[in-house]
């Protein structure tokens, strides 16, 4: 397996794998996949060259699963970025895809200065969360009916992971 940033060339197939993760685990995502369908490619394109996105990939190039970071834009803000699309293909997962994914996202979070990573994660999404607090995230807070799927509120888990403490130089 390979993890490496997706580019424009990319950006059918993180398309396909995106809109099949949302299909899978509507309650994983606060993206459905009836607005995702309905854009553009152009869409996907602008986030492959805004954000950073990441691929795993096996020898023969098939992404088994993706992972993303925004950093944030205001100047007082740039510290922090947001862990973002975690997903990984069904037939892969248990094999330690998603936590290599996430160890590159802080990595490279790493690399472009940013003290802290956040993320939120669905309550009931218990192996989601194994693998966060492996990583080590933290939970620092709970948002009840963070989003509404098919009907069910949902709470999400607001998780954060200091990379640097600037206090402690």
């Amino acid at each position: 397996m390979s993890i490496r940033r997706l580019g424009v060339e990319d950006a059918q197939r993180y398309r396909a794998f995106r809109l099949a993760a949302l299909l899978a685990a509507p309650a994983a995502f606060t993206s459905s996949f009836e607005e995702e369908n309905v854009k553009p490619l152009a869409a996907t394109v602008a986030r492959l060259t805004g954000d950073a996105v990441l691929g795993a990939h096996d020898r023969s190039g098939t992404l088994l699963g993706c992972a993303g970071l925004a950093v944030q834009a205001r100047r007082q803000e740039r510290h922090k970025a947001t862990l973002f699309g975690m997903a990984v293909a069904p037939h892969v997962k248990g094999r330690g895809i998603g936590k290599a994914l996430v160890l590159a996202v802080l990595d490279l979070a790493a690399d472009l200065g940013v003290l802290q990573v956040g993320l939120t994660v669905s309550e009931d999404n218990l192996p989601a969360q194994r693998l966060y607090h492996s990583c080590g995230f933290t939970v620092w807070g709970r948002e009840p009916r963070a989003v509404i799927v098919a009907g069910q509120p949902i709470a999400k888990l607001h998780l954060v992971r200091v990379l640097q403490d600037p206090e402690c130089r």
